[in-house]
């Protein structure tokens, strides 16, 4: 059939204040025009990320039910390690509250000032959590991974030229590689196995370890199984196991592709590692059998990895994500090509160049859909990423100007995303009148989620 159906029926719903446009000005001057500090009871359709905000199923349900809360040796935890073993086959699994928690804990363990990471592309919590360290977060990408335009199969690789130029530079200076997948603040795209296992040997042909940000690590094989060849008859599971065996070592935000609202884990083959992040783990997080979690969550997050590997539910969420991307290209929004596992990203640069970097055009749109339609969505561009040089004083703009409209798991319906594509129509026939901002005040760090701005 060409209708992709939800691969599931609802039972519960939860009800959507349906706001005005005149509610949403005072709402959107309220939150100083930075859609983190609206309240969610005013958002209507909430694509501000996919991270936390799935569905649960009633066997996740089921299972929370059940869900050992002894602080020590608690049944959950032994069934959330055999989980992921089984899919990563490393040997130490350190559950946490999220997945920021173990990237803390991982670069606490591994890196120093003056070190450098390499990653296809960091994510914001990745790169605060490196360069917290003294560390510098370096991106990798391939030129085509880059430009929106483009239309390829795995724009989320890392390019191992680059990567084997730098190590042989820097030698000395790089403890670690990582890459991501998919790559989230590159629109999203995939990594191919071919990459994985070049950008491995690359880093272990000079004895460097490798680690998998593996947040969306199920959706990513779902790409390789559906693009590149050799894997259209394997499972995703056994697809899941090739690419976690050319690493070392992952983190996980189990917010993402375990369909929880909280956890996290990291997991790991070296031993040493592995007892200073259990040292590092119990100061912050907790006992190593618990994390920082409840055995209900850790029992969650096991049956969500589970889950997450069915292939009913993996084509749906492909197909239904590239039917936004396809839609909003079709009523002229530019959008990042092709559309990525869990979100569309709109090329904001491209939709309104009169709005310098400097302005920030990703958040002038994301206002703009809350104010048209009650749509939260997420800037990945200049707010996010762009910086001032401290020797100039220039303001050096983001690679891309983006904005995010990530799709949570199992929440919204057909006709949900095409209220979505209806608004940034409108917005769309409107773009010339949409105005640039500035900030009244700038966080120090990740400051996109708690600066405040105002209309120019």
């Amino acid at each position: 059939m060409k209708t992709i159906i939800e691969p599931f029926k609802i039972k519960t719903v939860e009800k959507i204040r349906m706001t005005t446009r005149q509610d949403r000005e005072e709402i959107l001057r309220r939150a100083c025009f930075n859609p983190f500090l609206i309240k969610s009871d005013d958002v209507m359709i909430d694509l501000l990320t996919d991270s936390g905000t799935s569905s649960m199923s009633d066997r996740q349900w089921a299972a929370m039910v059940t869900g050992d809360e002894a602080y020590a040796g608690s049944r959950s935890f032994f069934e959330l390690e055999r989980k992921v073993r089984e899919i990563t086959g490393y040997a130490h699994v350190m559950p946490t509250h999220q997945g920021r928690a173990a990237e803390r804990i991982l670069f606490a363990v591994t890196t120093r000032k003056g070190d450098i990471v390499p990653n296809n592309t960091h994510f914001d919590t990745t790169r605060a959590n490196i360069e917290f360290t003294g560390a510098a977060a370096l991106d990798l990408m391939p030129d085509e991974g880059i430009d929106p335009d483009t239309d390829a199969p795995f724009k989320g690789n890392l390019d191992v030229g680059k990567l084997t130029a730098l190590l042989d530079q820097e030698k000395g200076r790089v403890p670690l590689g990582m890459i991501t997948v998919t790559n989230n603040a590159s629109g999203g795209q995939p990594v191919s196995m071919a990459n994985i296992r070049a950008v491995s040997e690359a880093l272990h042909g000079r004895g460097l370890p490798f680690i998998i940000d593996a947040c969306r690590f199920a959706e990513n094989a779902a790409f390789i199984r559906m693009l590149e060849p050799g894997y259209a008859g394997r499972s995703l599971l056994s697809i899941a196991q090739e690419m976690f065996s050319y690493a070392d070592g992952c983190t996980m935000s189990a917010k993402k592709d375990a369909f929880a609202n909280i956890g996290g884990f990291i997991a790991l083959n070296n031993d040493q590692w592995a007892e200073k992040a259990r040292t590092l783990l119990v100061l912050t997080e907790g006992f190593p059998t618990y994390g920082g979690l409840a055995g209900r969550d850790l029992a969650a997050i096991a049956q969500g990895l589970e889950e997450i590997l069915e292939d009913d539910y993996m084509e749906y969420r492909i197909r239904s994500t590239a039917y936004v991307g396809e839609h909003l290209a079709a009523a002229g929004v530019p959008v990042f090509n092709p559309p990525g596992g869990h979100a569309v990203y709109v090329n904001a640069r491209k939709l309104l160049p009169h709005i310098p970097p400097e302005q920030f055009p990703g958040q002038a749109l994301v206002v703009e859909m809350y104010l048209e339609a009650g749509i939260r969505a997420v800037e990945i561009g200049s707010v996010m990423f762009g910086k001032t040089d401290p020797a100039s004083g220039r303001f050096v703009p983001a690679r891309n100007e983006l904005v995010r409209l990530a799709i949570p798991r199992r929440v919204y319906t057909q006709s949900h995303m095409d209220y979505v594509v209806e608004a940034m129509t409108e917005l769309v026939r409107r773009k010339d009148s949409i105005r640039g901002l500035r900030f009244t005040w700038e966080a120090p760090v990740l400051r996109h989620f708690t600066s405040r701005f105002e209309r120019l």
